[in-house]
């Protein structure tokens, strides 16, 4: 599977719909050795709008644009390329938080979702519905684990920020 997908826009031309792009995206980055991310596609509002995309900076962790959404593809390398390393008992050194729903399809490999209590083992065709969680992704196998995820913002849930003000 390519690292760097293909992304195909369709529009309207002439009055009848149309291929208006086809080609390998451009917003890829390799934010770590192996470590692929590719914001394929963004709205900035809710609800979207059709017209064209305006184009956002690639970053590690998203920056969901306040009631937008983004479209992210992630290949994950194994954690041993990456130079991660989890040590029982202790925080993810990846663990990290953001105000989004997300919505995330395992497309190939195999990923581990590390939570601050408990973690489970991801195989292809697995969804996680991610909803504003501390969590972390660890990749213990031999081979890249790609992603598909659509981030959506979202309003902090009472009980988090209740839980939060507690520490």
């Amino acid at each position: 599977m390519n690292k760097i997908p293909r992304r195909i826009i369709t529009g309207i031309q002439n009055g009848k719909s149309t291929i208006i792009e086809d080609q390998q995206v451009e917003n890829a980055v390799e934010h770590l050795k192996g470590l692929i991310i590719s914001d394929v596609w963004n709205t900035q509002q809710t609800p979207a709008s059709l017209d064209l995309e305006q184009r956002i900076p690639n970053t590690g962790f998203p920056q969901t644009p306040k009631n937008g959404t983004y479209f992210r593809y992630v290949s994950i390398p194994p954690d041993k390329d990456l130079g991660v390393e989890f040590k029982a008992g202790e925080p993810h050194p990846m663990m990290h938080q953001t105000p989004t729903l997300d919505y995330i399809i395992i497309l190939s490999g195999e990923l581990y979702l590390i939570m601050e209590e408990g973690e489970t083992l991801l195989k292809p065709g697995d969804i996680v519905i991610q909803r504003g969680t501390n969590h972390a992704w660890s990749n213990r196998s031999d081979e890249p684990c790609i992603q598909l995820a659509v981030l959506i913002d979202a309003a902090e849930a009472e009980n988090s920020k209740i839980e939060r003000l507690k520490r």
